[in-house]
C-alpha cells in the first residue's frame, strides 16, 4: 500500500526537494502541497493523505494552528513537523498540539523516508533529549490524571521519557511486552493524551519527571 503524503511549507524549493525525495521512494507518493497553514486543511480534506509534513513557521496560519485543525478531522492524518532549529518553542508547541514527531530540514533523505514510514505505521518519533531540553525552564503546571497512575504505570512513564521502546521497558521491568503495552495504554488514557510524545510532555510539565 502506498503512503500518501502532503507537504506544507511556504518555501517552494523546500517543497520541491521533499517531493523529489518522497516520490522516488517506492511505497511513498506526494499527493498534494500547501504553501501556508491556511491551505493545509482543504488540501488534506481533498486528498486524504496518511502523513502531512508540516513546516512550523509559516505566514498567516502557522504549523501549530494547522496541526490543531487537522486533528479535529474525523480521520486526521499523521503529522510530522519539519523545522530548521531543533530547540524551537514552535516544535514543542506543535508536539503539544498533537504532532507525531519532528524532523530537521537537514535530515538525510533515508532518515526522512524512514520517519514517514514509521509514523504512517502508527509509531511516534520521540526524541527524549530534545523534549527534555525544550521542557527545561518551563513553569510546572498541573496535569489531570497524573496522580491516578499506579506505581508501575509511573515506572513505565519514566522509562518512556528516556525514549525506551516497549521491548526495552519490558526488559528493564522484567515483564512481558504485552504487559508493557497495557500499561502504556493506561497511561495514555489516564492522561487523556493521544500518543507517547504527549505523555512524556505531560510528565515534564507536571514535574512528574525532571528535565534536569
Amino acid at each position: 500500500m502506498t503512503v500518501r503524503v502532503v507537504i506544507a511549507d511556504d518555501e517552494d524549493l523546500i517543497r520541491a526537494g521533499l517531493r523529489i525525495i518522497i516520490d522516488t521512494e517506492p511505497g511513498l507518493s506526494v499527493v498534494g502541497e500547501a504553501g501556508d497553514g491556511a491551505e493545509v486543511l482543504p488540501v488534506v480534506r481533498r486528498e486524504r493523505p496518511d502523513v502531512v509534513l508540516m513546516d512550523v513557521r509559516m505566514p498567516d496560519v502557522d504549523g501549530i494552528q494547522a496541526t490543531r485543525r487537522l486533528l479535529e478531522l474525523d480521520r486526521p492524518p499523521k503529522v510530522l513537523v519539519v523545522t530548521t532549529f531543533e530547540n524551537d518553542d514552535y516544535v514543542y508547541d506543535a508536539l503539544r498540539a498533537g504532532a507525531d514527531g519532528f524532523l530537521l530540514k537537514r535530515t538525510k533523505p533515508d532518515e526522512l523516508v524512514r520517519a514517514i514510514k514509521l509514523v504512517a505505521a502508527g509509531e511516534t518519533l520521540l526524541f527524549p533529549a530534545s523534549i527534555r531540553a525544550l521542557a527545561g525552564g518551563r513553569p510546572r503546571t498541573p496535569v489531570p490524571g497524573i496522580d491516578r497512575l499506579t506505581e508501575r504505570e509511573g515506572d513505565v512513564l519514566r522509562l518512556m521519557a528516556k525514549g525506551l521502546s516497549n521491548g526495552e521497558i519490558a526488559g528493564e521491568l522484567v515483564v512481558s511486552q504485552e504487559t508493557v503495552k497495557t500499561h502504556v495504554g493506561n497511561v495514555l488514557t489516564k492522561l487523556a493524551v493521544r500518543d507517547r510524545t504527549q505523555a512524556v510532555i505531560a510528565a515534564y510539565e507536571s514535574g512528574f519527571v525532571s528535565p534536569q
